[in-house]
């Protein structure tokens, strides 16, 4: 079965590679993982191995009886995984691991959709080196951004090895990376304040070079004197630049900004 540009498929089957991913999981005999795009199997045959239930999310309906005949343990649904309902899925297991090989295309929406309720335990994913990278940057860093942010104030992230990109079939453009994020038991921004934040962060980042006091002016339209007591009461020194604050940094100017009154024309 060749591979799908459409759906940005590249089957990965070294056996070595595989079972250091499986492995970063951490599954035991118990646990239900849910797959993203099981493609020709190679990881599913090593979450199989070492959990007691697997769930399969399959996009390519060509690679869907193949599957099934290899793997008749496995519960295989075929759909988006984007159009899925992850937690229906799983049954209500809980608590329940997530993993897979992700389409380069939609990474920041599965990213987005891993970290929203109800959470997995674990996520492993094998993502281009590049977003790896931006996903686990530390602040003032070139590769610290809204992304970091977002993925941060959420879950624990782990950049764990690299995976060449001869390892795959075809072989993509790019290299890759297999990260590991372990979902907070407290997330630094409650829930209902996602989209506040998010909105927040996004525009902060647009000035990220710019002293905090610049952005946060052009962002609420307040004047100077308005927005510098709202960083001082978030912790943040007005001069620093967007790019050096912290996740808690963000979130706890975020909780200053709604306290001040900003955002209230806005749903949360």
């Amino acid at each position: 079965m060749r591979a799908k540009r459409r759906f940005g498929q590249h089957f990965l089957s070294d056996p070595r590679i595989l079972a250091r991913i499986a492995d970063a999981l951490g599954a035991a005999a118990g646990d239900t993982i849910l797959e993203i795009g099981p493609g020709r199997g190679g990881l599913t045959a090593e979450l199989l191995a070492r959990a007691g239930r697997v769930v399969a999310i399959e996009r390519d309906r060509d690679l869907i009886p193949d599957l099934r005949a290899r793997f008749p343990r496995l519960e295989l649904i075929e759909g988006d995984a984007l159009d899925v309902d992850w937690a229906a899925a799983v049954g209500g297991a809980k608590p329940w691991l997530l993993a897979g090989n992700i389409p380069y295309n939609i990474t920041s929406p599965l990213l987005e959709r891993a970290l929203t309720p109800p959470r997995p335990a674990r996520i492993v994913f094998l993502v281009q080196a590049e977003v790896a990278g931006r996903i686990a940057a530390a602040p003032g860093t070139k590769d610290y951004g809204a992304l970091t942010v977002g993925v941060q104030s959420a879950a624990a992230v782990e950049r764990l090895f690299s995976v060449p990109a001869g390892a795959f079939q075809p072989p993509p453009k790019v290299d890759s990376a297999v990260i590991r994020l372990t979902p907070l038991a407290a997330p630094l921004v409650a829930d209902a304040d996602i989209a506040r934040v998010r909105r927040l962060v996004v525009g902060l980042f647009g000035f990220r070079r710019k002293q905090l006091l610049r952005g946060l002016r052009e962002l609420t339209g307040w004047s100077a004197d308005a927005v510098a007591p709202v960083a001082a009461a978030a912790g943040l020194d007005p001069v620093a630049r967007p790019e050096t604050v912290s996740p808690d940094g963000f979130a706890r100017l975020a909780r200053a900004l709604v306290d001040a009154g900003w955002g209230a024309e806005y749903p949360s």
